[in-house]
């Protein structure tokens, strides 16, 4: 009997020997030195590391946000490099979504048309019923018509997330989304989060989520935790708990 080999799944982001090097008044600055890291589909992946370690220039990277100044990028099999900016905007609309810090909505439209506005940009007409099922999907029903004002933080935090879903992005790159929560709305955006991969045929497709965090237990709701430090992956932690990821963090810390 021949034995049936599972299929593949490619990888939703990959870095290939990506350096980052800027110039300043002091001389050169290597950003990222060599980074090489394959981000599986359907995975939650958090980028730690101390204040310069380059953990923000990895995502900018990987989402196409800056260029390397070496190495490739590829999304979703996509290749990033020598795209021009229309291109490569286009690309972002269509396979990456974003979750800042601040939530980035505009106070003058409800919830609906802030979830629906990214498509609105791009010239096409948001399909209601999908623009409400990426509310529902982040627990928000009934909200549609509120204005941000009218909503807590960590509604408007998660109102900024369907508006990254909506798309039904490839990942979904957050960049210290519950840094300006206080724990509880913090913890909820977490779970949801979390969720986002765990749960295929309630929120979709297993989403593949990508974090900056300096907060061990942010990263403790990531199935692993990706460390840097000047510039260079310097360890992995696979579902960690925050005590150890802190410990790490304190050690990197230390030897700076």
């Amino acid at each position: 009997m021949t034995a049936t080999v599972a299929p593949t799944v490619a990888p939703a982001v990959v870095l290939d020997g990506v350096t980052r090097t800027y110039r300043s008044r002091s001389g050169r600055v290597h950003a990222l030195r060599g980074v090489s890291h394959a981000f599986a589909a359907g995975t939650f992946t958090a980028i730690m590391g101390p204040s310069g370690s380059g953990k923000s220039t990895l995502m900018q990277i990987a989402a196409g946000l800056d260029r390397p100044t070496g190495g490739s990028v590829r999304v979703a099999g996509t290749g990033l490099a020598g795209l021009n900016r229309t291109t490569l905007t286009k690309l972002r609309r269509e396979l990456m979504g974003f979750v800042f810090q601040q939530y980035n909505l505009l106070d003058a439209l409800t919830a609906y048309d802030n979830v629906a506005l990214p498509a609105r940009l791009a010239g096409r007409r948001a399909d209601r019923a999908e623009v409400i099922a990426a509310l529902e999907a982040v627990g928000l029903h009934g909200l549609a018509r509120r204005r941000p004002p009218e909503l807590s933080g960590g509604q408007q935090q998660r109102v900024a997330i369907a508006r990254a879903l909506h798309t039904r992005p490839a990942v979904l790159f957050a960049d210290e989304p519950t840094g300006a929560l206080d724990r509880h709305a913090g913890r909820e955006v977490l779970e949801l989060l979390r969720d986002l991969v765990d749960a295929p045929g309630v929120h979709g497709p297993a989403q593949t989520i990508v974090m900056v965090t300096h907060d061990p237990l942010a990263a403790s709701y990531a199935d692993s935790v990706l460390f840097l430090a000047d510039g260079r992956v310097v360890g992995q932690m696979e579902r960690s708990d925050p005590v150890r990821i802190g410990a790490r963090m304190a050690e990197l810390e230390a030897a700076r």
